[in-house]
Formats: C-alpha cells, structure tokens, sequence
C-alpha cells in the first residue's frame, strides 16, 4: 500500500479542507458529516479553532489540537480530488522520497538532460520542482513507503 503524506491543509469556507499531498494530489474534504457523528467534531464550527489546522509532525495527517485529528488515510480515501494548475508538481524532496533516490540523483538528470530543465523540472529561489509525467518516464512508478 503507498502512503498517502500530506504536505500542506487549509481551511476553507463550510467546514471544507484543501489537502494536499506528497505525490502531487489535492483533494477536498467535507469535516460537517464528522460533526453530526462525533460531537467533539462540532467544536470545529468555531471558525478560529477550524482554521488553525496544520499537518501534523510527519504528514500522517492533520491536527488541530491534542484532541482533535485526522489520518491522511481518511483524507485520502474520503476526500474528494480536484484539478488544480500544480497538480503533478513535486518538490525534488518528495520526489527523491517517493522514488527512493537522492536529491543529488535528480540534480544530476537534471544537468545531463534526463530531465529536462524548463520543460520537466524548474528551480524556483533554492527549490527545485519536478513533474510527476517526468519522475514515471525516468524512474517509473513511485516505491511503495
């Protein structure tokens, strides 16, 4: 089974997630229905308290306090996915731990035309970006975590 990490939520209006995970995925998730069946849930229709969530050390999921959490397999299994122009985008950090390679692996293809700068992979400040079409065609399908 591949491990689903997360990498960044936000908080949306209606109690609504945008998760997003390592391999490039976002998805949607809806909290209202946890609230109707859990009723520490309901405290999140405290807006201030819905909107501090964060990932949780690890990317495993997403917390908001000691009490309140959620797993990145229930993100990734009930939250609903949506198209985004950065879909496909890896930071060469996920992608070299999706894969199991360095980040020095992916610096070399870069420099020897395997992936092509500008068109596969751009550097943004200190970060290099890869798409994920680029990673497949390489190295094939992600190692299972």
């Amino acid at each position: 089974m591949l491990f689903h990490k997360v990498k960044d939520v936000a908080a949306l209006p209606d109690m609504i997630l945008s998760v997003q995970f390592a391999n490039g995925t976002t998805k949607l998730y809806d909290v209202k229905p946890l609230t109707a069946r859990f009723p520490l849930f309901a405290t999140l229709a405290d807006n201030l308290l819905f909107g501090s969530v964060e990932v949780d050390q690890g990317g495993y999921g997403i917390v908001w306090n000691d009490d309140l959490d959620l797993s990145c397999d229930e993100l990734w299994e009930n939250g609903v996915e949506v198209q985004t122009p950065f879909d496909g985008l890896l930071a060469f950090s996920d992608a070299s731990e999706l894969w199991g390679l360095s980040e020095s692996t992916l610096r070399k293809a870069v420099s020897y035309g395997k992936i092509v700068p500008g068109v596969d992979a751009r550097k943004y400040g200190k970060q290099w970006v890869v798409t994920r079409e680029a990673m497949s065609r390489e190295y094939g399908e992600p190692v299972a975590v």
